[in-house]
């Protein structure tokens, strides 16, 4: 018996993800024609400002809609989450709760996947199984639905949006094709988190003795990564500070480079981010609760202060000094280097810090 149930999650997502009011309006198509070109544009610029050229050949663009994301990232996670679907399975077989526990399971990781199908603009999926079609694998992919949206509801100029979106998730596909190591590297990160976690309910329960304290201390404690990190075990949550440090230091690159690349053909650039920035602060009780849940609030901060920390990075010894990050696992900034970049700077480089 599968741990979750993933068909019931597709369902549950796609029936959460509702219609965009905007996706029928007739610049929909030129959608597809527009992200092709400009996510070859966006390759070359992306290439000549940060140096870092894919090794894996040219990015392909793909316009989808909300149930064409949720689908590929319910694939995504039956891939990434195997080793611990199995394990759960074992410790389900002898629950006479079983069906009901892989039911709710899969009916909660569709509501999430349908709200946050509502949500994103554009992804870069950065998985490639060998044994698996590589034709839907290695894709930059777009929501074209949510892309319209925002252009129709704030006028935005339709050409410059998409570059400017284009820029950003190139810049990803970049950092995991164009650095020979990371994309492993990250993948080992991802798999040492699913193989830390233990199914055991006594663990659960114990995590949950720990959220009772934080809150008596005042503290929330959703603020740092969501409900993984809460119920996260002191082993865990090193492996946790790892994965949010690298994440930070990658979405942050990308908003830099996004901003720079195209500088001079996306004159709309300052406007775009700052809409963006007021979208992920804007939201209903409800939908907050959710973002602390799933930890995408932690991602919102990561934007923040990856930046911060590249900034100042950049301040004491330009883009030679950050480019030491990408040479070396070992090299790269811890969370709490991160949120203290001149620590990072010290024990990558002590005489530019001296």
């Amino acid at each position: 018996m599968a741990s979750v149930d993933w068909s019931l999650a597709e369902k549950v997502a796609v029936k959460a993800a509702g219609r965009e009011p905007f996706a029928e309006s007739y610049h929909y198509a030129s959608l597809a024609l527009d992200f092709e070109e400009l996510t070859a544009l966006a390759e070359e610029q992306v290439a000549a400002a940060t140096g870092l050229r894919s090794a894996a050949g040219a990015a392909r663009a793909r316009v989808t809609d909300r149930q064409g994301w949720v689908r590929a990232n319910i694939a995504s996670f039956q891939r990434l989450l195997r080793p611990l679907t199995d394990r759960l399975e074992q410790n389900l077989k002898a629950n006479p709760f079983a069906p009901v526990a892989t039911r709710v399971a899969g009916a909660e990781m569709g509501m999430v996947l349908g709200w946050m199908s509502s949500r994103v603009l554009g992804q870069y999926d950065l998985l490639v199984v060998e044994d698996e079609d590589p034709d839907d694998q290695d894709i930059v992919y777009y929501v074209g639905p949510n892309v319209i949206g925002l252009e129709k509801r704030f006028a935005f100029p339709p050409r410059e949006f998409r570059h400017w979106l284009a820029l950003h998730e190139v810049t990803h596909r970049a950092q995991f094709t164009g650095i020979p190591w990371m994309r492993e590297h990250f993948l080992e990160l991802v798999q040492a988190t699913v193989d830390s976690v233990d199914p055991d309910p006594k663990r659960l329960l114990d995590a949950l003795g720990r959220v009772a304290a934080d809150v008596r201390g005042g503290r929330n404690p959703l603020d740092d990564g969501g409900i993984m990190a809460v119920l996260a075990s002191p082993e865990q949550r090193v492996v946790l500070d790892r994965v949010a440090g690298l994440m930070s230091l990658l979405e942050g690159h990308g908003d830099v480079t996004m901003d720079r690349a195209g500088a001079d053909q996306i004159p709309s650039a300052e406007r775009f981010g700052a809409v963006l920035r007021q979208r992920r602060e804007q939201g209903n009780p409800a939908a907050k609760l959710l973002q602390k849940l799933i930890g995408l609030e932690a991602k919102m901060k990561q934007y923040e202060q990856g930046e911060r920390f590249i900034e100042v990075v950049e301040r004491e010894g330009g883009t030679e000094l950050l480019d030491r990050a990408w040479v070396d696992p070992g090299n790269l900034p811890t969370i709490a280097e991160i949120r203290d970049p001149e620590a990072w700077i010290t024990r990558i480089a002590p005489t530019v810090a001296a």
